[in-house]
């Protein structure tokens, strides 16, 4: 939950259009691991609430979610690491190479256990639209956009993972239509002025017009072409490919977003944002473009005031919604700023739990549904007992995710690593 979650590295890379050139030196940005540790701490304990802290949930939860704070600290730090990553690279092919062997690996086998929790008493029943429309919801999770398919997630936080891809999409089209001169300020621009756009908005117009599985199919087929295009395609191929990721993309956020399109826009205005942050720490961007960069979460947090979570949802819930929503985003902004300017260390377990955040972050739904069966009636547990249970879980869960990043996660990035070697290497 990210993201990239899995992003292990930050470093930072030459100007766009110079791939030929070797890569400097780097150092580990370690307060990007830090961030990802309290982020997943952030995500786990909103997960913890309502089987083990009700009380904390009606008293602190309208005015405050912990959740949407930690997955927005997480699309701050994808912002700021995927588009360099695919810049250093200078090619698509490696980039989307990555991704796969970081993403998909982990994320097959939690979706694989969440569908087994689903089919027995363990987990809690999979949603009726899954378990009707099997062939459909499996070709939107393996596109990573099922939350922009109009389609629940198999596992909760999966949902983060369309955005994750989305974003992908939007850089991969950027990157291939100006390589040498990446449009950071104006697209910062484009996409805050559609935040305050995607208001008027209808959420899921696109499936109740055409049905979701119409939907699915034609977006799937499209991104799918789109990227052979722009991996194997001449110059203009690759320019159509890029229009054909990038076109799907826009309509899904704007059409046919799970939670609205304003909500959705801000997440992606954030992650731009991130890469805008990148820029301006590696001498990119000109100083004064840092009001663009400021813009975002006042934007954000104004679109969650006047907007809110949208018609139907009584006005007590949807002030909570307003407030809780808006401090979780300046939280997490004021949170990624604090880091990047810290001068001082930062605690090595925070680190290291920043490194296996995407593990931690898959699996910790599944430890905590088995939390549900274990503790079904929170209120007759005493207080001590009910925080014991939340510090075994959390160790159960770092040492679980601990094991999957060495043996799923390490590996499948190794072969990764080892293919786009070979895919580069010069042949004789």
């Amino acid at each position: 939950m990210s993201i990239n979650l899995a992003d292990l590295r930050a470093d930072g890379g030459p100007r766009a259009g110079v791939p030929a050139q070797p890569p400097p030196s780097t150092r580990r940005h370690t307060w990007l691991d830090a961030l990802r540790g309290v982020a997943v701490l952030a995500v786990l304990f909103e997960h913890l609430l309502d089987p083990l802290f009700p009380e904390v949930r009606s008293a602190v939860s309208p005015w405050f979610d912990f959740g949407q704070y930690g997955v927005m600290v997480f699309f701050l730090v994808s912002g700021y690491v995927v588009p360099a990553s695919l810049e250093r690279r200078g090619s698509v092919g490696g980039f989307w190479l990555g991704r796969l062997f970081r993403l998909y690996p982990l994320w097959i086998l939690v979706a694989v256990a969440g569908t087994l929790f689903g089919l027995l008493p363990v987990y809690t029943e999979l949603p009726a639209q899954l378990a009707g429309q099997p062939v459909t919801a499996g070709l939107a999770h393996l596109t990573m956009l099922q939350d922009f398919l109009q389609l629940p997630s198999v596992v909760n936080v999966f949902w983060t993972l369309s955005y994750e891809m989305v974003f992908y999409l939007l850089v991969t089209a950027i990157f291939v239509c100006a390589p040498h001169r990446p449009r950071t300020t104006g697209t910062l621009v484009v996409v805050t002025a559609a935040v305050l756009a995607g208001g008027l908005l209808p959420a899921g117009a696109l499936s109740r017009g055409l049905g979701v599985e119409a939907v699915v199919l034609i977006a799937t087929t499209v991104l799918v072409a789109g990227l052979a295009a722009v991996l194997v395609g001449g110059r203009r191929v690759r320019l159509a490919g890029a229009v054909a990721l990038a076109v799907p993309a826009v309509v899904l956020i704007g059409c046919n977003s799970r939670i609205g399109a304003w909500q959705s826009l801000a997440i992606v205005a954030t992650m731009f944002a991130g890469t805008a942050l990148h820029r301006l720490d590696q001498g990119q961007l000109p100083r004064n473009a840092r009001w663009a960069v400021g813009l975002v979460p006042v934007v954000c947090v104004a679109a969650a005031l006047w907007f809110g979570p949208g018609w139907g949802m009584p006005q007590e819930q949807a002030l909570a919604f307003r407030w809780s929503w808006s401090a979780a985003v300046v939280a997490a902004w004021l949170t990624f700023v604090a880091f990047r300017l810290l001068p001082v260390a930062l605690p090595r377990l925070l680190v290291r739990l920043g490194l296996i955040s995407y593990s931690v972050y898959l699996l910790h739904p599944l430890a905590v549904q088995v939390l549900r069966r274990l503790v079904p009636y929170p209120g007759l547990v005493s207080l001590p007992a009910r925080v014991a249970w939340s510090m075994g879980l959390a160790g159960v869960v770092v040492a679980v995710g601990t094991l999957s990043y060495r043996c799923v996660e390490l590996p499948a990035q190794g072969v990764g690593r080892r293919l786009i070697r070979a895919r580069t290497r010069p042949r004789a």
